[in-house]
């Protein structure tokens, strides 16, 4: 089955307090954005990457890709103003059916066993989503007071969230581009399940100058 990898980089990095796009920031001389597609090349040389800019970085993202993958077929379109416009952007791009996995640009730290995991999982379940348990305790705040809840009973969600093509398509066009804040959210909100996979704690998501230290 066709593999596709929709690599999300909406965002303009306000909380990293840098004019450099958080994606385009480098670790170990590379930018991050190019760190997370060699992830998923690694797991699979012929799956088909797209990326998601907004339309301002789009020149600069192809200077990166001229440098970084000038021997790879990776297709790019700009994103739209919220996240779920983002990925419908970058669904818009796929034809026929296959497996796509939907993935955060600055998530450079996903295992190869991770996103081999969540295609898996799509193919047999419909879904594959990343996710770990959480470590701390938890509190639900209520009006001026909070309630302890058992934190057996919540993970915390990461990406990849791998999904059947034709299955996340519909789901997105029954949505539309709402205020969704993952991909899992819309799927679920369609009546389809969502099927967990186990993430890594190092699968961090990028956002601050903390998270990049």
């Amino acid at each position: 089955m066709k593999k596709y990898a929709i690599i999300v980089a909406g965002g303009i990095g306000t909380r990293m307090k840098s004019k450099v796009p958080k994606q385009f920031l480098r670790i170990d001389g590379e930018p991050i954005i190019v760190k997370s597609i060699k992830k998923f090349l690694a797991f699979d040389q012929k799956l088909s990457v797209i990326v998601v800019l907004p339309e301002s970085h789009l020149k600069e993202w192809e200077a990166i890709k001229f440098q970084y993958f000038p021997d790879t077929d990776i297709k790019s379109t700009s994103g739209g103003i919220t996240r779920s416009a983002s990925v419908l952007s970058g669904l818009a791009l796929i034809e026929g059916d296959g497996l796509v996995a939907i993935h955060d640009a600055v998530r450079p730290f996903v295992t190869i066993a991770t996103i081999k995991d969540s295609f898996e999982s799509a193919g047999n379940k419909g879904s594959g989503v990343s996710v770990v348990p959480l470590k701390d305790s938890i509190r639900e705040l209520e009006n001026s007071s909070s309630i302890a809840r058992d934190r057996s009973n919540y993970v915390l969600v990461q990406t990849p969230q791998t999904f059947k093509v034709k299955e996340i398509k519909d789901a997105y066009e029954k949505a539309g581009a709402g205020l969704f804040t993952d991909d899992a959210s819309v799927y679920e909100a369609a009546g389809y399940i969502v099927s967990l996979v186990n993430g890594t704690y190092d699968n961090i998501k990028i956002t601050t100058q903390g998270d990049l230290k």
